[in-house]
């Protein structure tokens, strides 16, 4: 898990380096990036109903080795498309572990408490590896050539393969269930043509017409799954598990989390190196805060869930979280310590949601659908990072170029982003003071909106999973399965 999600933000770090050393294009780099979520989220409600059919183990070892060979290639690739194809591949891999990471927790702890202390940990490690992507890639491209930041995944692919063997349940795959080829294509169209439609929104300037045409294929594969799966014996999706208030809630809460999260690291990490001078290694370091805040929480939220209940943890964890997020927009103007402390609350309240929120999506799904309820789980994790990258993006970018005055005498591409003014301030002389202090003062307003939203969103997410949970206190963890 901490591989799989290491490699959705370590190469933000890298991307300068990988561009300059491969000769990619703006457009090749985009896709460095890209073809790694995007191939991921369209596989993952396949993948796990699949492991579901064949067995989660074996998933399991698959992918590894796909995940393994995926990064040799990436390592070695010696041109931007072969690394866009290897990427692509990282993420099949990727797809066949992460549901059954998190199915075979399901399956090998009977024991209800015993099993939310172990998604606790689960939930720690996936926030940790987000937050250690940037810090580790900075490490190693200080060190070693960039394609160590593919490398190094490769020591632990071969010993968590032999782990597996050794340690993993081998539990009977159920192979009375049909597995719908269609209703994976379909779910593979819909998911992948909706997050292209959320990533290119956001750079559509005055062309819609690829936005819009992605959402529309979006919307017709998703009209055309939902139908299928009404008609199927063994649905992809099982929408009956909607039903259950708990399961709808943590998938709810999954998404709410990880918005927050991407939203914190987007914001601060573009502000405090683009503004405040930091390096990429300080920055990353910055946002790793809030992974430490969300460390103990996580990890205390699923050894007493029992006592505590979902509505608090949840709920209430969304709510620290605004409050973290608010706190840590004074670090602007009163000094950094706020912004550590604001970010280390927020990172508590988000910790606590994310395992628990796994907990009530595993939880509230029967032992055969572990597969299909862990895929759920993903997809809205995925969905909550990419939605927040793509929007708060856009807005942090409208927000400056609305925002800022300019000095008589400046280029309008300087109002385009903070980065095209830092690049005319270094051709200027004395004058180009002024306008750094400009452009870097529209940036902080940019920023704090963006602060905001993100509060305002999770808030939000507070509410919502409060009026689903308000039956689901101390000891009401888990509710009758669906039928």
């Amino acid at each position: 898990m901490l591989l799989i999600t290491l490699d959705n933000s370590i190469l933000y770090t890298a991307l300068p380096t990988l561009t300059r050393e491969l000769g990619a294009s703006q457009t090749q780099g985009l896709w460095i990036i890209n073809a790694y979520p995007l191939v991921m989220a369209g596989l993952l409600l396949g993948a796990g109903t699949l492991g579901d059919r064949f067995g989660h183990r074996l998933m399991f070892l698959l992918g590894l080795v796909a995940f393994g060979v995926a990064s040799l290639v990436a390592a070695f690739a010696p041109t931007a498309n072969v690394l866009i194809a290897a990427r692509a591949f990282l993420a099949v891999g990727a797809s066949a572990m992460m549901p059954a990471t998190l199915a075979l927790l399901r399956v090998s702890f009977i024991d209800e408490r015993e099993r939310n202390v172990a998604i606790a940990i689960w939930g720690s490690i996936s926030v940790i590896g987000i937050a250690l992507g940037p810090i580790i890639s900075g490490f190693l491209l200080s060190q070693f050539w960039w394609g160590s930041v593919f490398l190094v995944n490769v020591p632990v692919v071969i010993l968590a393969f032999i782990s597996t063997l050794i340690v993993a349940p081998k539990v009977a795959p159920d192979r009375s269930r049909r597995w719908d080829f269609i209703s994976s294509v379909l779910a593979l169209v819909a998911l992948a043509a909706l997050v292209i439609a959320i990533k290119e929104t956001a750079h559509a300037g005055q062309s819609w017409a690829t936005p819009t045409s992605a959402a529309v294929i979006g919307l017709i594969a998703s009209v055309l799954f939902t139908r299928r799966q009404s008609r199927l014996a063994d649905p992809l999706l099982n929408f009956a598990l909607f039903r259950n208030p708990a399961f709808l809630a943590g998938t709810l809460a999954a998404a709410f989390a990880m918005f927050a999260f991407a939203g914190m690291q987007l914001a601060i990490t573009q502000r405090f190196q683009l503004v405040a001078g930091f390096t990429p290694m300080q920055s990353g370091i910055l946002v790793s805060l809030a992974a430490i805040g969300s460390l103990p929480t996580a990890m205390l939220g699923g050894a007493f869930l029992h006592r505590i209940g979902l509505l608090r943890l949840i709920s209430g964890g969304l709510a620290v979280a605004t409050v973290g997020v608010l706190i840590s927009t004074l670090g602007i103007s009163h000094g950094l310590s706020w912004l550590i402390a604001g970010s280390a609350l927020a990172g508590a309240g988000v910790g606590a949601t994310m395992s628990v929120a796994s907990t009530a999506i595993v939880g509230n799904a029967p032992v055969q659908n572990a597969g299909m309820a862990a895929s759920v789980e993903e997809v809205s994790f995925e969905f909550g990072s990419l939605i927040a990258v793509a929007l708060l993006g856009s807005l942090m970018a409208a927000v400056y170029s609305l925002g800022i005055i300019l000095p008589e005498g400046i280029p309008a591409a300087a109002r385009d982003s903070l980065s095209d003014a830092l690049s005319i301030v270094e051709t200027m002389g004395p004058e180009g003071t002024v306008l750094k202090q400009a452009a870097s003062m529209a940036f902080d307003r940019a920023f704090l909106m963006v602060m905001y939203v993100v509060a305002g969103v999770i808030a939000l997410g507070a509410l919502f999973t409060g009026v689903l949970l308000r039956s689901y206190g101390p000891g009401s963890q888990s509710s009758h399965f669906p039928h």
